[in-house]
């Protein structure tokens, strides 16, 4: 029996992961193609086709039936209508890419949003497996979200669920890239944080570093670091602040406490809204492991009254999760009627 795969891209401004992904969830093929977003917004809806279609062309030379094909992308995503509404890291403005890409390969199309399908897979293949009521936050550049409730992410009416990095928890804090001062993630993600040290330290100045919007139109790289203009050099990363934290360094424990407490504001925020039974932390922040989870959760467990406390874990996909996602989203397709 031939066996039927989807077609499936995670699309970044820096590159594409891509793979065929079985009925299973398992990855039969899997590569990995630069975005080249520089080019403009046209020449990577042409690489984007021209990788799909090479995808399901590779599903066919080895036995395979390509069924569906499933595109993420960030920033404003209309599902309903196919259209990637806006995203300043690839360039798209209301491109309807969903049309453009079923009437390129001939296969129904699902398109979508890259941290929401990233939650959808940690919540259906990964950390947040068999618990329901699914929270998948993505803690990078920005900090954005996913809510996943009995296996499907929730939206919203504009196509903008899940932006928790625009939460407000310091009324007096940084400004964020969207504009407003205190948002969580212009204290919390982790171009946050090592923008912090770097001002504590002296070791960069406000000249020297951009401030992100978030995951959804990232200006900087998911680990935090950035180099100033004309520098030539590299801040401390969140990482590493971390682990200066970790190692008794007074200001990298000032700074990772702060980080600490905004981060449990904000999911003590988002239980009293979604009161989910699993929170799953992905990004380059989560990467810090205990250092992370075990003061996070006790804080979390402080600012929390009557509600239940979520089981907080970390991903467990890696940044495999979108990609996996963007093929949950084409075979769910072809399950509705």
């Amino acid at each position: 029996m031939i066996e039927e795969v989807a077609v499936a891209l995670d699309v970044g401004g820096t590159g594409m992961k891509c793979a065929l992904v079985g009925a299973d969830g398992v990855v039969r093929h899997a590569e990995r193609h630069p975005t080249d977003a520089g080019r403009g917004p046209d020449a990577v809806v042409e690489t984007i086709l021209t990788v799909a279609e090479g995808l399901a062309g590779k599903a066919c030379a080895d036995g395979l039936t390509p069924t569906a094909l499933g595109i993420v992308v960030p920033g404003v995503v209309d599902e309903a209508r196919g259209v990637a509404v806006w995203s300043a890291n690839v360039g798209f403005r209301d491109v309807p890419l969903r049309d453009l890409a079923a009437a390129r390969l001939g296969l129904p199309t699902a398109l979508g949003h890259d941290v929401r399908a990233g939650g959808l897979a940690e919540a259906r293949l990964g950390a947040g497996r068999d618990t329901g009521h699914v929270l998948f936050v993505a803690i990078g550049t920005g900090i954005a979200a996913a809510h996943v409730v009995a296996g499907k992410a929730v939206t919203g009416a504009h196509g903008a669920a899940g932006e928790l990095g625009h939460i407000l928890v310091r009324p007096d804090g940084p400004t964020c890239g969207c504009g407003r001062p205190g948002c969580l993630e212009a204290i919390a993600s982790a171009s946050a944080v090592a923008r912090r040290y770097a001002e504590l330290t002296g070791t960069g100045t406000a000249a020297d570093t951009s401030t992100a919007t978030s995951r959804r139109t990232g200006s900087a790289s998911d680990d935090g670091s950035a180099a100033g203009p004309g520098q030539g050099r590299t801040m401390v990363t969140a990482a590493e602040v971390a682990a200066r934290a970790d190692a008794g360094e007074e200001v990298a424990a000032q700074v990772w406490r702060e980080t600490v407490e905004a981060l449990a504001d904000g999911l003590a925020t988002a239980q009293a809204l979604f009161d989910v039974a699993t929170i799953v932390l992905g990004g380059g922040l989560a990467q810090a492991g205990a250092g992370l989870f075990d003061p996070l959760r006790a804080a979390l467990r402080d600012r929390l009254t009557f509600h239940r406390e979520p089981r907080l874990v970390p991903a467990a996909l890696g940044d495999e999760a979108g990609c996996l996602g963007a093929a949950l989203l084409a075979l769910d397709q072809m399950e509705t009627p």
